[in-house]
């Protein structure tokens, strides 16, 4: 009894140091995950981090005792997501970084009896090796298959397993005759966890472009409330004011009231032949040089654009 109980204090003592020296953590899921790959993974984030695993129950007891003897509650959120076969890893270093280290670490895994597969398994066409002996195999599985050279050849790709499917004896075993491990697994980050907040790692992959947009499109939308409940805010005020401007011009060319700022505009209405720049004459003779044309017609592409500005700006 009294080496459990030292067992205990022991892992208390390791995660409270932990708790003191870390910011942020990763809550992974470790289904299916050998021994030898955590160490492979223990050695991998050896530099910037630290892999915890224990029993839930005790992880919690640990974490609550901490937030009671230091007054701090931070850590008090994991409680909650403590639940399964998971495990922490403590880390200062960028979240981003350090997830994507952790994913490096997959195996290849056959497919076992009863497991619950993760992703859809596909056996492709091709040859498989066995002698024809092996048909009555295929064809219980519904697998197309025809003889070629003395083996049995797959005729076309075949949809074995889906994912959220339990694995079959069948299946099992035609994966492991032909050698496929359709399985990888590692550890799979569940939650993310900083400065006394929990969340999905998915928010990790938002960039600054994603939050430019998101922001923009916010503005735009109380802008078009505003404008509709008339409600003046610094989102609206500008478009207020360029609609406000566009109804005055409006009053204008309607009515003999003028301003500056309309004069070129009813000029504009008045004679639109005097903002309009007289076309290039065309080279005389059919003799002129290919510089030539090539100037003229520089010059007309020049004068086309300044027409299309009429000449003026709104706010001139």
């Amino acid at each position: 009894m009294s080496n459990k109980m030292a067992k205990k204090e022991n892992y208390d003592k390791r995660l409270c140091s932990f708790l003191d020296k870390y910011d942020r953590a990763f809550i992974v899921a470790a289904d299916n995950v050998g021994s030898k790959q955590f160490q492979d993974i223990r050695r991998g984030l050896r530099e910037h981090s630290v892999v915890l695993m224990g029993k839930n129950t005790l992880m919690k007891r640990c974490i609550r005792l901490y937030a009671e003897r230091t007054k701090e509650e931070k850590w008090n959120v994991l409680l909650d997501y403590l639940v399964g076969n998971v495990g922490i890893i403590f880390t200062n270093g960028e979240l981003n970084n350090i997830r994507d280290e952790i994913m490096k670490f997959k195996v290849g895994a056959p497919a076992r009896v009863g497991l619950v597969a993760p992703n859809d398994v596909e056996v492709p066409a091709g040859g498989t090796g066995l002698d024809p002996s092996s048909t009555n195999f295929f064809q219980v599985l519904n697998i197309p298959t025809k003889i070629n050279k003395g083996t049995v050849e797959i005729t076309s790709n075949v949809a074995l397993i889906k994912a959220g499917d339990k694995v079959g004896a069948s299946e099992a075993t035609l994966l492991a005759k032909l050698g496929i491990k359709p399985f990888s697994y590692g550890l799979i980050v569940k939650f993310v966890y900083e400065s006394g907040a929990v969340f999905d790692p998915m928010v990790l992959d938002i960039t600054d472009e994603d939050l430019e947009k998101s922001v923009q499109l916010g503005i735009k939308r109380i802008a078009a409330a505003c404008l509709a409940l008339n409600y003046p805010t610094i989102a609206s005020i500008p478009h207020s004011i360029v609609n406000g401007y566009k109804n005055v011009l409006a009053v204008s060319v309607e009515t003999e009231y003028t301003f500056p700022l309309a004069e070129k505009v009813k000029a504009y209405l008045a004679d639109p032949s005097a903002f309009a720049s007289s076309a290039p004459e065309a080279a005389a003779g059919g003799d002129s040089a290919p510089a030539e044309e090539k100037k003229e017609e520089a010059k007309a592409e020049e004068e086309e654009e300044s027409d299309e500005d009429m000449g003026f700006s709104l706010f001139d």
